[in-house]
């Protein structure tokens, strides 16, 4: 009996040790850029709520048809040549809805902002331009 006591007793020490240690791993004191960003998740609640209103034009609106495509791709191969605009401007929302174009996002500077309407306005169909873009703040 002893001895079945006394091997009781280590087989309960060993299975102490063994669950205090966990299979997690530990994160480090600093962390990643990605732990950052999972800690502080992105909010554009307010962007989102003014887009889901129906007087602003998105994307999904653009208009099907050979000729409000066509305006589209002559403004973005414009805007897209201009070397001197910033990768920011060169990514801009354009949206023709029947020879209206609708220019959305934002770019680096009031002359970018100038420079993108000024090339949709010049392009052959164009009734008007709606110029919604907005120069970034520096972070």
């Amino acid at each position: 009996m002893k001895r079945t006591g006394w091997m009781f007793g280590v087989v309960l020490a060993l299975a102490a040790t063994a669950c205090s240690k966990t299979d997690t791993p530990q994160r480090s004191p600093t962390p990643t850029p990605q732990q950052q960003a999972a800690d502080k998740p992105a909010d554009n609640t307010g962007k989102n709520t003014r887009d889901r209103e129906d007087r602003t034009v998105t994307p999904g609106d653009q208009k099907e048809n050979e000729r409000d495509l066509a305006i589209t791709q002559q403004i973005r191969k414009a805007v897209v040549a201009d070397d001197s605009l910033s990768t920011t401007a060169h990514n801009v929302k354009i949206v023709t809805m029947d020879g209206a174009v609708t220019l959305r996002g934002p770019v680096k500077s009031d002359a970018e902002k100038q420079s993108v309407a000024a090339k949709a306005k010049s392009v052959a169909g164009v009734r008007s331009v709606d110029d919604q873009l907005e120069v970034a703040k520096d972070r």
